[in-house]
Formats: C-alpha cells, structure tokens, sequence
C-alpha cells in the first residue's frame, strides 16, 4: 500500500525508533509542535515574560481549531481538558421541570457519568443507553431521547472499540424533541472530519492530545452561537467575562460567546503545542487523512482477522472502526511486552487498541498485528 503523507514521517522523530500506533491515547510529537514547546521556553527565559506572544497564540489555536470544525472563532473557548468542559456545561445547563433528562451511553468515557452524576438537579433524570455488543443503535437514540430530554450527549468515536456514530442521524433526533446534541470528538477530531453546522452539532469538546497530535493541557469546547445564551456559567473565572482586562470583582458580565466557559490562565506551553499541531493538521487535510486511513484500517481487519485475531468490528456492519481492538488475554502484560519491542499500543479493558495516524504505513501496523497474533 503507498503511503501519501512519506515526506511528512520525517517531522515524528519517534517513528525512526518506534512504531507508533497509539493515537487513541497519545499521538506522536512532531518537530514543529517541539519548536513550539521550545518558543515558549526560550520566550519565558530571553524575555522573562511571554504574556502578549501566549495570548496571541491562544487566539491562534482558537482560530485554527474552529476552522477544523467548520465553526467560528467566537463559538470556541480554550480550556485545559475535556472534563473542565463537560462540567462547565453541566453547571450552567439550565433546569426545566419535565425537560431534565440528562441522555448517555455507557460506551462513553467514564468521566460523563461520574460529572452528570455530580449535578444534584439532573441525577434523578439520567438515562444511560446499554450498548449492544459495544454499539449504541440509531434506534436506540430514537427510544431513550423523548420530548423529556435536555441534552443527548454522545461520542463521536468509542474510545475502547474505535466505533463510529452517525451524528447526524442522532443531531435531527434531538432537535425533534428540542433536545440539545454535546459530542465528544476527543478520539476524532484530527482523523475524521468534523463540520459542527453541517452536523447539526450544538456543542462539541475535543482534546490536543491524541489525533490532533498536541500534548496534554488544552481542550476546546465548541457552542453553536444559537445556544450559548442559554448558558450562563458557575464554573467560570475572569476571562469568561465580556470585559477581563476591567478587574471588575463586583460586576461580572459573561462573555459574549463561547469564550464565557474560560475560566483563569490555560497552560500556554500546551496552547503553544496545539497551535503548531493544528496547523500541521490544516496543511495537510483531515479529509485526505481520513481517505488515506480508511485505506489502511480496511487493509487492518482484513490482516489481522486472516492472522487469526479477534477484531471487534460494528456488528451490524457499515462504518469501520477507527481502530483496531484486538481481544487479548491479559492486556497489560502484552502492552508492556510490545513497549519493551518499541510498539507503542494502548490497552483498554480487554482489549489492545491499535490506533495508526497518517504518519503510519502498513508495514508497521503488520508487523504489530504478526505480534499481536504470536500472543493470542
């Protein structure tokens, strides 16, 4: 299989040592998102104070990423992890008697439930969706949400198994019982394609860290321009306010967009990272990415299931995982055995994610999956 993006390994310093495929939990560090980090660095101790140079970087970031979402700069606020975004949208959700239900799956991250819970209004009212051999139906969106449901909250891709939603199909059910749609793109954004309007999505978080190849420290959170009035922020801090620079303490006003879910000073070492990494990402195209890793995931399954591997794949066939999740029998001991051979995977549960990028060939993922099928 060819490899488009081959001029493009060369900036993965990790991968002339490494094989590479644990996306799903850290994505490789590139020299540009390195330069980056050493800006930040090298501003703080030439200068002593860097305030002006991170400010601008963040706004750079904020604009980057609404362009790789097909959104606007003033629907993005830049904070430091998914969870901080979740639970300032939970305590600034507004409570409506008989419009309180609080929709999940319990294929989505932990930290959902464990933040939904925490809301005294709405833990009486949470319905959690089973899943069916690790997939969440249409139809079952189409049974749980009704016309009591406040807000359906669903990830984009599973981070164990690598399944793929139609968001679409879950967005024009919310909307029909005036229910708003929160997606969780952390283990997407970066490798699929994402276009918020087009989608109907009203609000969206995604992390630096994995597909969109940063470091820890950074989230965005997306909210449609037509909603944010809705909200209005408990967790929030002085630069959510429409005037910061005021040091108001008496009068806070919240901003005007998005940007009223920041709360204090992000890390900026991390905005630095992102910034570089998202612009990495925008050259080169997540459509193109995308193109090229349907490519190499079907070349995957179709590999590692003639190598005798158990690869969990929709039941109901249709999209393909965005990952490989081979069932093992002791994940930790065979992560730690493919680290100590320079394969980096992820284990989850009871299974090994194999998560390739752009940057991977299909010589690499084989000679992980012929590991792989040596242990199983």
């Amino acid at each position: 299989m060819k490899h488009p993006f081959q001029s493009y390994r060369q900036l993965f310093p990790v991968l002339s040592s490494h094989i590479h495929v644990g996306s799903c939990s850290q994505g490789a560090v590139s020299r540009p998102v390195s330069a980056a980090i050493e800006e930040y660095h090298r501003s703080l101790l030439q200068h002593g104070h860097n305030g002006d140079l991170s400010m601008a970087r963040l706004e750079e970031a904020r604009g980057h990423f609404a362009k790789l979402i097909g959104a606007e700069p003033d629907e993005i606020a830049v904070l430091s992890s998914a969870s901080e975004a979740i639970a300032g949208v939970a305590t600034a959700l507004p409570y409506v008697p008989g419009k309180e239900s609080i929709v999940y799956a319990d294929t989505d991250f932990p930290t959902v439930g464990h933040i939904w819970h925490a809301q005294e209004m709405f833990r009486d009212y949470i319905c959690c969706i089973p899943s069916i051999e690790g997939e969440v139906t249409i139809e079952q969106y189409e049974e749980h949400v009704t016309e009591k449901t406040a807000l359906v909250m669903v990830s984009q891709v599973n981070y164990a198994n690598g399944f793929q939603q139609d968001l679409k199909s879950i967005a024009d059910i919310a909307h029909r019982n005036q229910a708003l749609l929160f997606v969780d793109a952390y283990q997407s954004a970066g490798i699929i394609p994402v276009d918020v309007k087009a989608m109907g999505v009203d609000i969206l978080v995604a992390g630096a860290r994995k597909y969109m190849l940063g470091i820890p420290g950074v989230a965005f959170l997306y909210v449609s321009k037509d909603r944010i009035d809705r909200f209005k922020p408990r967790l929030t801090g002085w630069l959510g306010q429409e005037h910061a620079s005021r040091f108001d303490i008496a009068h806070p006003v919240p901003a005007a967009g998005a940007r009223r879910f920041e709360t204090g000073l992000p890390s900026f070492i991390s905005i630095f990272a992102a910034n570089a990494a998202l612009k990495l990402l925008l050259e080169i195209g997540v459509t193109n990415i995308q193109a090229y890793m349907s490519e190499l995931l079907d070349f995957s399954v179709e590999y590692g299931r003639r190598k005798g591997l158990h690869i969990r794949v929709p039941y109901r066939g249709g999209t393909l995982p965005s990952l490989l999740a081979v069932e093992v029998a002791d994940v930790s001991a065979v992560e730690r055995n493919l680290r100590s051979q320079n394969m980096i995977v992820s284990a989850r549960k009871d299974v090994i994610r194999v998560a390739p990028h752009f940057y991977n060939t299909a010589e690499e993922v084989r000679r992980v999956i012929d590991e792989l099928a040596g242990r199983c």
